[in-house]
C-alpha cells in the first residue's frame, strides 16, 4: 500500500493528529535548537541563566506529563489538545517580547507544559481511534513525527537569519493554526469511563500498581537514552571530527537520520510485524540501537583510519539509531495500550513519559561524564562500548519481560491484502 493510500486509509481523527504532529514538531523545532544562542547572544544572558531556562522548560514539559495524562483521561482527549496548541502559541508569542530573564522563564514554562497536556492525549486519541490499527496508525504517526523534526529546523535556520523575533512569531502563527484546526475539525472524544468514577490518586494507584507497565517503562529508559545521542554524543563528536565544520557536519547527522525515519518507517514496521511480535521486535529494534555505536567503536576518531572512514562512521551510526527508533516505535506506544487494559491510556503514557524523562535525564549525564573520563583517558571508545552495553541490557530485560509474559500481546497489522 503507498504512503498516501495508506494515509488515507485512516478516519479523519487520525489524519488530522498525523498532520497535527507534524505542524507540532515544525514549529517546536523551528524555534527551539536555537534558543540558547538567542538567550546567550542578542539577550545577554548569563550561562547558568541559560542553563535554568532550558531546565525549566523541560522540567515543565516532562516533570508535568501526568498531569496532562490525567487530565485528558477525565475530561476528554480534544480539550487538552487545543488547551496545549493554545498555551504553545502564547509562550512562543511571548518570547517575541521577553527581554528580562523573568519573563523569559515563564514562556519557556508555558511551551514545556504545553507539550505535557497534548503529547498524552495526542497519543491516547490515535489509539482509541485507529483500534485494530493502532501499530502502523502509530508508523505512520512517527513518519509526520520526524518529517517535523526534518524540517523545523530548516526552516528556522532560514528565518533566524532574519531575526529570532520572527521565528518565535512564525512558530506561535503554526500553533495559531494547529489550535483553530484542532477546536474546529478534530471530533471530541469521551473522557475514560474509568477516571469519571475514581478519584485522582485512585487512577494514579492503578497505573502504580501495573507491575508489567512499570517494568516495561523502566526497560525502555535504554532506547530514550541511546536514541537521544543523536542530540548529545553524535554532535559533541561531530565537532571533535571536524571543528570547523561542525555546522554542516551536524546537518548532515539530522539529515541523514530524518530521511531514514521518513522513508524507511513504515517498510521497517511491515517487515517487523511479518516476522515477530512486538515483544521480540522490541528487542531487535533495541539490539540495533546497541549496534548503532559500533562503527563508532571500530572507527573512534580521524587518527584510526582516516577522517573520511570517521566521518562515515558517524552518519552509519546515526543512519542505525534512526533504524533502531523506526523498529521500536510503533510497537513501543501499542505496547503501552495493551499494557494498559485499554483504561486510563492518557494517564499510563503520561506516567510513561515522566519515567522515560526522569531516565534521559540520568543518561544523559551518565553519558557527559563518560564522555568527558574518556577523553581524558584518550579513549573514545569507552563511550561508544558503554552505550551500546546499555542498548544490550535493555534488549535482555525486554527478552525476560516477554519471556515470562509481561508483555501482551499485540494486534496484527493490517495490510492491503485484507482491507
Amino acid at each position: 500500500m503507498g504512503v498516501v493510500r495508506q494515509f488515507g486509509s485512516f478516519g479523519w481523527p487520525s489524519r488530522l493528529l498525523m498532520v497535527n504532529q507534524f505542524g507540532i514538531n515544525l514549529g517546536f523545532y523551528m524555534l527551539m535548537p536555537y534558543l540558547a544562542g538567542y538567550l546567550a547572544g542578542p539577550l545577554g544572558l548569563a550561562a547558568w541563566a541559560v542553563g535554568l531556562v532550558l531546565g525549566v522548560r523541560n522540567f515543565s514539559q516532562q516533570g508535568m506529563f501526568i498531569i496532562g495524562g490525567t487530565l485528558a483521561d477525565r475530561l476528554g482527549y480534544k480539550p487538552l489538545i487545543v488547551a496545549g496548541c493554545l498555551l504553545r502559541t502564547a509562550g512562543f508569542g511571548l518570547l517575541i517580547f521577553a527581554h528580562s530573564l523573568p519573563a523569559v522563564l515563564i514562556a519557556s514554562a508555558a511551551t514545556g507544559f504545553a507539550g505535557a497536556l497534548f503529547n498524552p492525549a495526542v497519543r491516547a486519541y490515535l489509539a482509541a481511534d485507529s483500534q485494530e490499527r493502532r501499530v502502523e496508525a502509530f508508523a505512520m504517526f512517527n513518519m509526520f513525527y520526524q518529517a517535523g523534526i526534518l524540517a523545523g529546523p530548516l526552516a528556522g535556520l532560514a528565518l533566524m537569519v532574519v531575526d529570532f523575533r520572527i521565528a518565535a512569531a512564525v512558530a506561535a502563527a503554526v500553533f495559531a493554526v494547529l489550535t483553530v484546526a484542532q477546536l474546529f475539525a478534530l471530533p471530541q472524544h469521551s473522557a475514560s469511563p474509568v477516571a469519571e468514577k475514581t478519584a485522582i490518586l485512585d487512577d494514579w494507584r492503578i497505573v502504580v500498581a501495573n507491575r508489567s507497565f512499570l517494568w516495561f517503562a523502566a526497560a525502555m529508559i535504554g532506547s530514550y537514552v541511546l536514541s537521544f545521542q543523536v542530540y548529545l554524543a553524535l554532535p559533541l563528536h561531530a565537532a571533535a571530527l571536524a571543528p570547523q565544520h561542525e555546522s554542516l557536519l551536524v546537518a548532515a547527522v539530522f539529515v541523514v537520520s530524518g530521511l531514514v525515519a521518513v522513508g524507511g518507517q513504515l517498510r521497517i514496521t511491515r517487515w517487523f510485524a511479518a516476522r515477530w511480535g512486538a515483544g521480540r521486535s522490541l528487542m531487535i529494534g533495541m539490539l540495533i540501537l546497541s549496534a548503532s555505536f559500533v562503527p563508532l567503536l571500530v572507527v573512534p576518531h580521524g587518527g584510526r583510519f582516516g577522517a573520511i572512514a570517521a566521518i562515515v562512521a558517524l552518519l552509519m551510526a546515526a543512519g542505525l539509531l534512526a533504524v533502531g527508533s523506526a523498529a521500536v516505535f510503533p510497537f513501543e506506544m501499542d505496547t503501552v495500550v495493551s499494557l494498559a487494559g485499554n483504561r486510563l491510556v492518557a494517564t499510563h503514557y503520561g506516567f510513561y513519559n515522566t519515567i522515560v524523562g526522569v531516565g534521559i535525564l540520568a543518561g544523559n549525564l551518565a553519558t557527559g561524564a563518560l564522555l568527558q573520563a574518556a577523553r581524558d583517558a584518550g579513549a573514545d571508545e569507552l563511550l561508544w562500548g558503554g552505550l551500546a552495553l546499555v542498548g544490550l541490557v535493555a534488549a535482555l530485560a525486554l527478552h525476560r519481560l516477554d519471556r515470562r509474559g509481561h508483555l501482551a500481546p499485540q494486534p496484527v497489522l493490517a495490510t492491503s491484502a485484507r482491507r
